[in-house]
């Protein structure tokens, strides 16, 4: 095994994927921010909600599990 992982190619490609994967994550967060009826972040944030933190630490993995599998 080399270092096939280390040709420009490869690392650009990773690179696209991997901000591909990121706008897509936080497109989904805002779509859901947008559904909620409060401000996800000001009620996290400001208010300190630490169990709807905990909700959407969970929503969040999912949706990155769902989008790296959709990509990979």
């Amino acid at each position: 095994m080399g270092f096939e992982w280390l040709k420009p190619d490869v690392v650009l490609g990773s690179l696209v994927y991997a901000l591909l994967g990121v706008a897509i994550f936080w497109l989904c967060f805002l779509v859901i921010d947008k559904l909620t009826p409060y401000d996800l972040w000001q009620e996290i944030v400001e208010k300190q909600n630490v169990a709807l933190g905990v909700i959407v630490a969970a929503m969040s993995l999912g949706i990155c599990v769902i989008v790296a599998a959709a990509i990979h």
